[in-house]
C-alpha cells in the first residue's frame, strides 16, 4: 500500500495514495462506524477549490481526497516528485469498495442522481457482487433542502443500517454535501459523481487508452459539448 500523505495542488490537499490504501481506509472507517469524508477529484474538482476559497475550505476538511484524474497525479509528480502507479479513479474505487463491502457484509446507501439511474445502478451492482447489501437509496431532490429535510435525510441514512454512503450529486455539490453531513452521518461518505451513471450504463466511459493519457475529458466533451464545454475549455488550460 502507498501513502505519501496530502500534497498541495493549487491550494487543495490531495492524498497521494493508491487504490489499496484508499479502500483500506474507507473500509476501516466503515467497520468502526466512524465519520469519514471522501472525494475523488479530477482537474475540474481541483479547480472548483482553487477558484473558490469557501469551497477550498470544504475540500481541505475532507478526510480523504484521491487523485481521480491523471493530470492531478502528474501534478504531484512534477511538483513534489511523488510517484503513484496510477490515479485513483472514482468509478473504479467505487467497485473496489463495493467488492470489499460485499465480502465483509457492510451495507451501502446510495444518495443522489435520478430514480431510474439508481435502479439500474443497484441491479448492476447486485449482479456483479451477489453478496452486496443495499440498505437504501434516495435520488437527488435537485433543489436546496431545508435544515429539517437535511436532518431527516441524515436520520434515514443512519437508521437504514448502512455502513457506507455513495454520493452522486455532481461536482461540487456532492463535496459540499459530504462536508456538511460528515458530523451527522457516522460512516464513510464517498463523493463519486459519474460512477452512478457509468455503472448504471446510462453514460459510456472513455476507452482505457484515452484514460491512461489523461484525455478522458476530451471523450466526455464530445459526448456532452453543451454541458461540459466551459468546464474543459476554460478550466483545463487554467489548471496547466
Amino acid at each position: 500500500m502507498i501513502d505519501h500523505g496530502k500534497q498541495n495542488v493549487l491550494g487543495v490537499g490531495i492524498d497521494a495514495v493508491d487504490y489499496d490504501t484508499a479502500v483500506e481506509r474507507i473500509i476501516s472507517a466503515a467497520r468502526a462506524g466512524s465519520a469519514f469524508a471522501v472525494s475523488a477529484l479530477a482537474v475540474h474538482g481541483v479547480m472548483t477549490g482553487a477558484l473558490d476559497a469557501i469551497h477550498r475550505h470544504r475540500l481541505n476538511r475532507l478526510d480523504l481526497v484521491v487523485p481521480d484524474g491523471q493530470p492531478v497525479r502528474w501534478a504531484m509528480k512534477w511538483l513534489y516528485g511523488v510517484k503513484l502507479p496510477d490515479r485513483v479513479y472514482g468509478p473504479e474505487l467505487t467497485l473496489r469498495v463495493c467488492r470489499r463491502a460485499a465480502e465483509e457484509g457492510l451495507g451501502l446507501y446510495l444518495y443522489g442522481s435520478q430514480g431510474p439511474v439508481l435502479r439500474k445502478f443497484v441491479e448492476n451492482l447486485k449482479e456483479q457482487f451477489p453478496g452486496l447489501r443495499i440498505a437504501g437509496r434516495e435520488p437527488s431532490r435537485f433543489r436546496q433542502v431545508s435544515a429539517e429535510e437535511k436532518a431527516e435525510i441524515a436520520k434515514t441514512i443512519v437508521d437504514s443500517g448502512a455502513s457506507i454512503v455513495l454520493v452522486g450529486l455532481g461536482c461540487p455539490r456532492q463535496e459540499t454535501w459530504v462536508f456538511e453531513n460528515r458530523e451527522l452521518i457516522p460512516m464513510p461518505l464517498m463523493a463519486v459523481g459519474a460512477a452512478f451513471d457509468f455503472h448504471a450504463g446510462t453514460v459510456s466511459q472513455a476507452p482505457a487508452w484515452l484514460q491512461d493519457r489523461g484525455l478522458e475529458w476530451f471523450y466526455r466533451l464530445v459526448q456532452e459539448p453543451r454541458r461540459l464545454w466551459k468546464r474543459y475549455v476554460y478550466l483545463n488550460p487554467l489548471f496547466l
